[in-house]
């Protein structure tokens, strides 16, 4: 019988999200935008890819597109738009497999293209599925102070500024998020204590009777 195949970590490929990458001047909303250089970074590996990216998102009412190479590796991505509800246009990737509107595609470990997060199912996992609760409150904690960090030093600050381009309800939604993992950790660091404590004492107490007995 063959072996269950292994789910691959998501975060640890390569991930395009329309939004971030509208924020970050990579590509400009129903309007053309050059070349541009990108790359990608791991918080533990460092950088893990670069290539360049270029989108045509100046017609609303039709089907614009996106197109990334790194290295040898090249894909065109089809992008529409839909009305908000309180006005303007959201933009949307076109899943290639899937053919469903996303505004996130992904690129795991050894996959040969963006896609959807549905398109992978159950072949990968987020990162926070591999974690216990201690991994996961330190995980939470880089991802906010990625989202807030912008231009700053990373090493600098434990909880950066606001960004300039962030609401204040949104940032101060991060404020609380991370002080909840704080406190998860600070909880998670008096539970090791007592579990260590508890069971070095009885290890003491027996150690001790056993040598009266062995004396006597």
């Amino acid at each position: 019988m063959a072996k269950p195949r292994s789910r691959v970590c998501l975060q640890d490929g390569l991930k395009l999200d329309i939004n971030r990458l509208a924020r970050r001047g990579f590509i400009r909303f129903n309007a053309r935008s050059g070349l541009r250089g990108i790359a990608w970074n791991h918080s533990y590996w460092g950088k893990v890819a670069s290539g360049v990216i270029e989108a045509d998102m100046s017609e609303p009412d039709k089907e614009g597109w996106l197109t990334i190479q790194i290295g040898d590796f090249f894909q065109r991505i089809s992008l529409v738009s839909q009305p908000r509800h309180f006005g303007g246009q959201q933009w949307f990737f076109v899943c290639p497999v899937r053919h469903c509107k996303t505004t996130v595609l992904w690129k795991p470990p050894g996959a040969s293209r963006f896609c959807s997060r549905q398109t992978w199912d159950r072949q990968v996992a987020y990162h926070s599925q591999f974690q216990d609760h201690v991994g996961r409150a330190h995980l939470g904690k880089e991802r906010i102070k990625s989202r807030l960090i912008a231009d700053l030093d990373l090493d600098e600050w434990d909880f950066p500024p606001k960004p300039k381009w962030m609401r204040w309800r949104t940032y101060q939604r991060y404020e609380r998020l991370f002080d909840s993992y704080e406190e998860s950790l600070d909880r998670g660091l008096l539970s090791l204590k007592r579990d260590r404590s508890a069971a070095s004492s009885p290890r003491l107490r027996v150690g001790r009777i056993v040598r009266l007995q062995n004396g006597s």
